[in-house]
């Protein structure tokens, strides 16, 4: 596996780590930059085209990222979720993977995970935390310790329903819960995780670039929950912690 690591901030360096533990990490080329670690699989990324994969954990600048992978051939992971990928999606050969990271990838993937082992689904809801003032009213989100119950507001109107929840300091979560009926009455599944932020960001950025390593996804545009299962694996592999609760009436 032979992986190029653009990083513009802590997410990427945490997740250039991360990708050091990989047993089957051959190479790790950064763009843009030089080495600093001494393990010899770290080198610069001067021609992407000897590469399989590149991750980015950038935002802004995800398109240019995005357009130098669909020349080199090689696929491309990126955290963020740039709008203009759109419409590259019918002329794509190899995978773009946007949006992996907790909002777009954990939460949505633990949802799938839940909705699959399920009866016959009634309600799905996601919820995540972003930087910021915490609210007084909302919806309340009963997230796992350290950051515990908040409330949060809805983010926009789309089904499954997502919930947004400011939150001041290091540490982030994401949620969801699924309401289903069987035979013997109602039952809701919760589950959730949390972490420092740059942790589960740098978890969640590492998840896509294994799966797509491993051929999890089909070529072309993709989020991480086109294939949750795969997604939710390699992050659970690599050290995530899901707390979980069932309730019945």
């Amino acid at each position: 596996m032979r992986i190029a690591l653009q990083h513009t901030s802590e997410v990427g360096v945490r997740a250039g780590r991360i990708l050091l533990g990989e047993r089957n990490l051959e190479r790790l080329g950064l763009v843009d930059g030089r080495p600093a670690e001494t393990d010899p699989r770290v080198t610069s990324a001067r021609d992407l085209g000897e590469f399989d994969v590149l991750a980015s954990d950038t935002h802004e600048a995800a398109d240019s990222i995005i357009g130098k992978c669909l020349g080199a051939g090689i696929d491309c992971v990126v955290w963020g979720e740039p709008p203009s990928a759109e419409s590259r999606r019918s002329s794509m050969e190899t995978v773009v993977l946007i949006g992996s990271n907790l909002a777009s990838g954990v939460a949505p993937c633990l949802a799938a995970h839940e909705a699959a082992v399920a009866g016959e689904i009634d309600d799905i809801s996601l919820a995540w935390t972003e930087p910021g003032t915490p609210l007084r009213r909302g919806e309340p989100i009963p997230f796992p310790e350290p950051v515990g119950a908040k409330w949060a507001v809805r983010r926009s109107q789309t089904t499954p329903r997502a919930f947004v929840a400011p939150v001041a300091g290091d540490w982030a979560a994401a949620l969801a819960r699924v309401s289903s009926s069987d035979r013997n009455g109602s039952v809701t599944r919760v589950v959730g995780v949390a972490d420092l932020a740059v942790h589960l960001e740098a978890l969640a950025l590492v998840a896509g670039v294994l799966a797509v390593a491993d051929g999890a996804y089909r070529p072309g545009l993709r989020s991480p929950a086109d294939a949750p299962q795969a997604y939710l694996d390699r992050a659970l592999r690599l050290g995530l912690e899901v707390a979980s609760y069932i309730s019945r009436e």
